[in-house]
């Protein structure tokens, strides 16, 4: 059974500015990748990665291959929920030929990491942003420290609200397709063609 760990951590202006402009820049990689998506029908990881990011790391050399591979991840992921989840109002399966709504990424969206891009040491987090990697002060009590020790960590999100930032770590084996839930992420928006046009 996968299971989530929602970890708070202070930041000073200057990291702040700088988790800013790095979940700004995410989001922008994710809607370049959107358009990909709809017009190749694309969504599934390795695909999408073969199709697209040769020109998201010409485009986006500040981001890294990692955090491209992230932004990958993090459009295929939506987009399956969005184009095959059978409650979705645009699941393919019932109307394979109609054409597919855009995705669109919110800056608030949230930016996926990994064990290449952040890490967790003694009393400490070190994390990829623009800037190079920023060392967070950070305690973990040692319940959760074991199970970053004993645990497959599925993926980890850093997301920002009224309190400040913070990162949620997912642990479980990946999800096969179809089994996300049917959740439409408050910073994602589905535009129609029709929409598009008007």
């Amino acid at each position: 059974m996968n299971s989530t760990v929602l970890i708070r951590f202070p930041v000073n202006e200057i990291q702040r500015a700088s988790l800013l402009r790095l979940r700004a820049a995410f989001a922008e990689a994710c809607n370049a990748l959107a358009p990909l998506v709809k017009e190749h029908r694309c969504w599934n990881r390795v695909a999408l990665h073969h199709l697209a990011y040769r020109q998201m790391r010409e485009r986006f050399p500040a981001l890294g291959s990692q955090m491209i591979c992230n932004a990958i991840y993090s459009v295929s992921r939506t987009a399956r929920v969005v184009y095959q989840h059978p409650a979705s109002p645009w699941y393919i399966g019932n109307a394979p030929l109609r054409p597919l709504p855009l995705l669109s990424f919110a800056d608030t969206a949230p930016v996926y990491f990994d064990r290449h891009t952040l890490s967790l040491r003694q009393g400490g987090l070190s994390m990829y942003t623009l800037d190079g990697r920023i060392l967070f002060e950070m305690a973990l009590v040692p319940e959760v420290e074991q199970r970053f020790r004993n645990e497959k960590i599925r993926e980890i999100t850093l997301s920002q609200d009224v309190e400040g930032f913070f990162l949620v770590f997912t642990f479980g084996a990946a999800l096969e397709s179809g089994e996300e839930a049917l959740v439409f992420p408050e910073y994602v928006v589905a535009i129609s063609p029709e929409q598009a046009i008007a």
